[in-house]
């Protein structure tokens, strides 16, 4: 998400669609969420398919903003106004709420990935698929315990009176930021398409304005079902 996989002023198509694949799938799952939060429909987006359906969705995000940090040379700007973005996130929705706000959301784990990009990208494969399958390790574990400390929780470690609106830490989720990575220097490692066909541009098109998207679609969600049931 939220990464400009330009290179040679010429963007790789297929990513732009892959992206605008998971906005479809992240507006979908919101609309649940807000279906059973705001208007108690009876769903649940904690377990089963749409539980399944979310994850795939964040997880489609980071692993294409792994790939396009291959080809872009401004993935640490790009990670900075990403993370700026993210912290805004965090003031509105503390001033909302400030028992159940978003701490260290999507947007606050793809803007360090960014950052982190330019440093991590240098290392062989050989190296970038053990630090993934590591993270992923270590974010297996950390889910199993809870530590005293209330501030470990971007890395995935949490107290036992944690809360999070939305909660993507570095592990294990940085894991798949490698993975993506690993295919942006391989199978993108002459940082031009694979394919001859073209998608369809209408979602390329939300893929190529992923981050504007990911801000306004909650507050337009919201505003229809308001419309939709007259409250």
């Amino acid at each position: 998400m939220l990464h400009n996989d330009i290179t040679n002023n010429k963007r790789i198509e297929e990513i732009d669609f892959a992206r605008g694949i998971a906005i479809l799938l992240m507006i979908l799952f919101h609309l649940i969420v807000d279906l059973k939060d705001f208007y108690f429909y009876n769903v649940d987006y904690f377990r089963g398919f749409w539980y399944i359906e979310g994850k795939l969705s964040a997880i489609l995000f980071m692993f294409l903003c792994g790939i396009s940090s291959t080809l872009s040379f401004r993935s640490t700007n790009h990670g900075i106004k990403v993370f700026t973005w993210a912290m805004v996130l965090t003031a509105v929705t503390y001033f909302y709420n400030s028992d159940f706000y978003i701490r260290f959301g999507i947007l606050h784990f793809l803007g360090i990935s960014l950052i982190s990009a330019r440093f991590i990208q240098q290392l062989s494969i050989r190296w970038l698929f053990s630090l993934s399958i590591t993270s992923i390790t270590l974010g297996l574990i950390f889910a199993e315990r809870f530590v005293n400390s209330p501030y470990l929780f971007p890395l995935g470690l949490q107290s036992a009176t944690f809360t999070s609106l939305d909660f993507y830490p570095l592990f294990p989720w940085y894991g798949v930021f490698l993975a993506g990575i690993i295919a942006g220097k391989t199978v993108y490692a002459a940082k031009k398409s694979s394919l001859t066909l073209h998608p369809p541009q209408a979602i390329t098109w939300l893929g190529r304005q992923s981050l504007a998207i990911y801000l306004i679609h909650q507050p337009i969600l919201l505003a229809l079902l308001y419309v939709i049931h007259g409250k």
